[in-house]
């Protein structure tokens, strides 16, 4: 089992989840647009997990999965109704996301196998 693979599914099964309540469930404006935007950057990211795993690059991965849950995470807590104080972490997770394709981008560039 890979678990950075089973998490990445569930984080993509959660995405769908949270853009179609986005869609069809939330009547604020504002969880709507939290909603929308953990599940893309969250679909986007889960894609990113998958590729890195087929290039063989581990510490993109979880950049990624980390940066997921912590940014859409918190994102679509606050659609819920946690406290907007939560929205302070969301920036940690956009770093980690870009953080994530750093690495995987040096990644990329050492190896020798083009």
């Amino acid at each position: 089992m890979r678990p950075a693979l089973v998490l990445a599914a569930l984080l993509g099964l959660a995405s769908v989840a949270f853009g179609a309540f986005a869609a069809h469930g939330a009547a604020d404006a504002n969880a709507q647009e939290w909603l929308r935007t953990g599940a893309l950057y969250g679909f986007v990211h889960v894609l990113a997990v998958f590729a890195a795993d087929g290039r063989g690059l581990r510490a993109p991965q979880w950049l990624f999965l980390a940066g997921i849950v912590v940014f859409a995470g918190s994102l679509w807590a606050m659609a819920l109704g946690a406290p907007r104080v939560l929205g302070a972490v969301t920036p940690i997770g956009g770093l980690t996301l870009m953080a994530g394709w750093a690495v995987f981008a040096w990644g990329l560039a050492r190896r020798r196998d083009h």
